[in-house]
């Protein structure tokens, strides 16, 4: 196993952690949390610019890096449905996504056919960063950017649904 598939497993392993954190007693476990969120989001540019610069891309690190991202995400935004801090839908919609997507590359990998991710889901990875960050300092500004984030997921999708469907007709 190399580095950045490590760096791909301490990021699974930082679920339960940032669970346990977020719903702690601990003054400031709210910002506590999401500097654990934050770490995973180094660790998932780390592993990606390793995987690149080294020429170390695997395809299990295809497969379970961004898996880790969507458990990660899913996560975090039930942590913060369950503490009220962002509404219901945000993450009913993220969840349909990051399922429609899981089966999607599911069954493409059966097939030996794999979407890397791209532009537009780093995109909006990173804009749920910002905005998760962001809630923790300004709860009204923070809502909004999860909001446009939430935009910037479904942008992404359908790009990714662009993507399936030119594989499937390869």
């Amino acid at each position: 196993m190399n580095i950045p598939n490590v760096l791909t497993l301490i990021r699974f392993f930082l679920i339960p952690f940032f669970i346990l954190v977020f719903f702690s007693t601990t003054n400031n476990s709210l910002l506590y949390s999401i500097l654990i969120f934050l770490t995973a989001g180094f660790t998932d540019i780390l592993d990606g610019y390793l995987a690149r610069k080294y020429n170390l891309i695997t395809k299990w690190g295809i497969v379970m890096d961004p898996l880790a991202d969507k458990l990660m995400l899913i996560t975090v935004l039930t942590c913060l449905v369950i503490k009220n801090y962002i509404p219901l839908w945000v993450l009913l919609i993220i969840i349909f996504k990051e399922l429609a997507m899981i089966v999607g590359g599911t069954l493409l990998y059966n097939k030996d056919m794999v979407i890397p991710s791209n532009t537009f889901g780093k995109l909006s990875t990173f804009l749920f960063y910002i905005s998760i960050f962001t809630l923790t300092f300004n709860e009204i500004l923070g809502k909004l950017l999860i909001y446009i984030s939430v935009i910037s997921a479904l942008i992404a999708f359908v790009n990714y649904l662009v993507l399936y469907n030119r594989k499937l007709k390869n």
